[in-house]
C-alpha cells in the first residue's frame, strides 16, 4: 500500500515538474514579441504621423500628426479597460468577448503556456494594433474635422467597433469558427479602417480646396520606409513566437511591398505619364496592406501575385474611382487599405499554400476558402460601415463634426493648435 501510494506522489510531482515546464519562460519569443510590440509603435508613431502629415496640406500638418498621437494614447486606455477583453474574454454568442474579464489587465499575469512569453505581452502586442487601426482613420478626416469631435470618435470607436471584430478573427468568434484566415489583420486592421474611412469621409463632406498637394514628399517616403520596417512586426510579430511561421511572414511582407511598390509605379507611369515618389510610397503601403492577411499562409509566389494584382486595383480606385465618385477620402485610406485589404483577403483564400499555413486555398483545391474569406469581409464592411456612421452621426448631433469655413481655410494648425509647422 505504502508503495503504491508513493508511486502516486512521485507520478504528481511529475506531473507538477510537467506543467511547470511548459510554463517556463522561453527568452527568445519573449525577446522578439518585445521587439515586435516596440515595432508596431514605431509604426504609428512617427511612421503614420509622418507619412499623413507629408501627404497634407502644410496648414494642417502638425494637426494630421496629433491625430496619429492622439489616438495611440487614447486607445493604449481603452484597450487595457475593455477593448482586450472584448477581443480575447469568454466567447459571447461568437460576437464579443466577456467585455470586463480582463479590466485594467485583472487577472493577466504568468507565461503563457502556449507560448512561453508573458501573458501581459499579449495585452501590448495586441494593445499596438487597436491603435494603428483607429488612426488610420483619420486620413480620411484631415483638414476639416474638429480635433475634439476626432478625440471622441476614436474614443467610441476605438471599443465599438475594433475589438468585436478582432474576436471575430483572433478571439474564438464566429469567423474563426468558420475557418477564416486573416494572419495580421486585413480585415480586423485595414478592411475594417478603410470602410470607416469612406463612411466618415461621406458624412464629413468635401473639404473646400479637396486637391491632394502634399507638404513634403520626403517626409511621406520616410513615413513610408518606417512603415515598411514596422510592419516586419506587424506581420512576423503575427507568429506569436520566434519561428518558421514568423520567417514566412517576414520575407512575403518584403516580397509584396516590393512587387506592389513597381506594380504602383509602373501603373501610373502608363497612366498619369510619371512615376512618383508618393505614387511609389502608396505602392509600398498597398503591398503591405494586401499580404498582411496572408502573410503566414501563402508561399513567394502567392506574396508576388498579391502584391502585382493589389497594388493596381488600389491604384484605379485612387486615380479614377474617387473622381469618378466625388468622396473627398483624403489621404486614400479607403482607396489603398480598404481596396487592397479587400484584395488582399480574398487572394489569401486563393493562394494559401498547405505547406506554410496548413491551410489550402482555391489553387490546392479548397473552393470553400475563398467563399469564407468573402464572408469575413463582407460582414466586417456592413458592421464598421453601420456603427462608424452611427457613431459619427451622433457626434455631428451633439458636438458638430467640422470646423468653420473660416477655420478651415486658415488651417488646423492654427485654428486647432495655435501653432505652426513652418515660420512663413
Amino acid at each position: 500500500m505504502r508503495g503504491v501510494l508513493s508511486l502516486i506522489i512521485l507520478l504528481g510531482l511529475s506531473g507538477l515538474g510537467l506543467a511547470a515546464e511548459e510554463a517556463k519562460l522561453d527568452t527568445g519569443n519573449t525577446a522578439w514579441m518585445l521587439v515586435a510590440s516596440a515595432l508596431v509603435v514605431f509604426m504609428t508613431v512617427p511612421g503614420l504621423a509622418l507619412f499623413y502629415g507629408g501627404l497634407d496640406k502644410a496648414k494642417s500638418i502638425l494637426n494630421t500628426i496629433a491625430m496619429s498621437f492622439t489616438a495611440f494614447a487614447l486607445v493604449t486606455l481603452t484597450w487595457i479597460a475593455v477593448g482586450y477583453s472584448i477581443a480575447y474574454g469568454d466567447d459571447i454568442l461568437g460576437f464579443m468577448g466577456n467585455p470586463f474579464q480582463y479590466f485594467f489587465g485583472k487577472g493577466i499575469s504568468g507565461i503563457n503556456p502556449d507560448t512561453g512569453y508573458p501573458a501581459l505581452l499579449d495585452l501590448m502586442f495586441q494593445l499596438t494594433f487597436a491603435a494603428i487601426t483607429t488612426a488610420l482613420i483619420s486620413g480620411s478626416f484631415v483638414g476639416r474635422m474638429k480635433f475634439s469631435a476626432w478625440l471622441l470618435f476614436a474614443l467610441l470607436w476605438s471599443v465599438i467597433v475594433y475589438p468585436p471584430v478582432a474576436h471575430w478573427v483572433w478571439g474564438g468568434g464566429f469567423l474563426s469558427q468558420h475557418g477564416a484566415l486573416d494572419f495580421a489583420g486585413g480585415t480586423v486592421v485595414h478592411i475594417n479602417a478603410g470602410v470607416a474611412g469612406l463612411v466618415g469621409a461621406l458624412i464629413l463632406g468635401r473639404r473646400k480646396d479637396a486637391a491632394l498637394i502634399p507638404n513634403s514628399v520626403p517626409l511621406v517616403a520616410l513615413g513610408a520606409g518606417i512603415l515598411w520596417f514596422g510592419w516586419f512586426g506587424f506581420n512576423a510579430g503575427s507568429a506569436l513566437a520566434a519561428n518558421e511561421t514568423a520567417a514566412w511572414a517576414m520575407i512575403n511582407t518584403t516580397v509584396a511591398a516590393s512587387t506592389a511598390a513597381l506594380a504602383w509605379m509602373f501603373a501610373e507611369w502608363l497612366h498619369a505619364g510619371k512615376p512618383t515618389v508618393v505614387g511609389i510610397s502608396s505602392g509600398i503601403i498597398a503591398g503591405l496592406v494586401a499580404i498582411t492577411p496572408a502573410a503566414g499562409f501563402v508561399n513567394l509566389v502567392g506574396a508576388v501575385l498579391i502584391g502585382a494584382i493589389a497594388a493596381p486595383i488600389a491604384y484605379f480606385a485612387v486615380a479614377l474611382l474617387k473622381p469618378k465618385f466625388g468622396y473627398d477620402d483624403a489621404l486614400d485610406v479607403f482607396g489603398i487599405h480598404g481596396m487592397a485589404g479587400i484584395v488582399g483577403a480574398v487572394l489569401t483564400g486563393v493562394f494559401a499554400d498547405p505547406s506554410v499555413g496548413g491551410t489550402p486555398g482555391l489553387i490546392y483545391g479548397n473552393v470553400k476558402q475563398v467563399f469564407v474569406q468573402l464572408v469575413g469581409v463582407v460582414v466586417t464592411m456592413v458592421y464598421s460601415a453601420v456603427l462608424t456612421a452611427a457613431i459619427l452621426l451622433a457626434l455631428k448631433a451633439t458636438v458638430g463634426l467640422r470646423v468653420s469655413e473660416e477655420e478651415e481655410v486658415e488651417g488646423l494648425d492654427s485654428a486647432e493648435h495655435g501653432e505652426k509647422a513652418y515660420n512663413f
